[in-house]
């Protein structure tokens, strides 16, 4: 597979459930924090159009499961650009177990798509993805 943008997090406890998986919900937000992290390290010229009139909602999230992980297991969150088209991207992810003696395991494959709008928020509309955007994300094509 292709190159792929990074985000390393360790599980903590407060991630999962009494018997110590991790919670569904904390695939989504690694999701959103890998995306958030990628656009401050490799499009941050985004981030400031985010704080004029630029607005990324998430029109779909989806993950899958392999395997389960615990508090301190560690992670590689690996995206992906799936698909860029006028006005939406879609990212992939992989969610890799690193184990300390080198061994990485596949425990999750997710996707996410999102919608580029412009407006005030009684007004949005759909708005062609930014080029800084467009730019930073074709290294990490599937």
């Amino acid at each position: 597979m292709g190159k792929y943008y990074e985000y390393a997090h360790t599980v903590g406890f407060e991630e999962t459930n009494i018997v110590g998986n991790v919670y569904y919900v904390n695939y989504l937000r690694w999701q959103g924090r890998c995306r958030e992290m990628f656009l401050k390290e490799r499009a941050p010229e985004v981030l400031a159009d985010l704080q004029d009139d630029l607005k990324l909602f998430t029109l779909k999230v989806d993950c899958e499961f392999f395997a389960e992980i615990t508090a301190f297991s560690e992670l590689s969150i690996r995206m992906r650009l799936q698909e860029l088209a006028q006005t939406q991207v879609e990212f992939s992810f992989d969610y890799v177990r690193l184990d300390p003696d080198g061994t990485e395991t596949l425990i999750a494959r997710g996707r996410q798509r999102i919608a580029c709008m412009r407006g005030p928020n009684t007004r949005t509309v759909p708005a062609r993805v930014p080029d800084a955007l467009a730019r930073a994300l074709e290294p990490y094509a599937s």
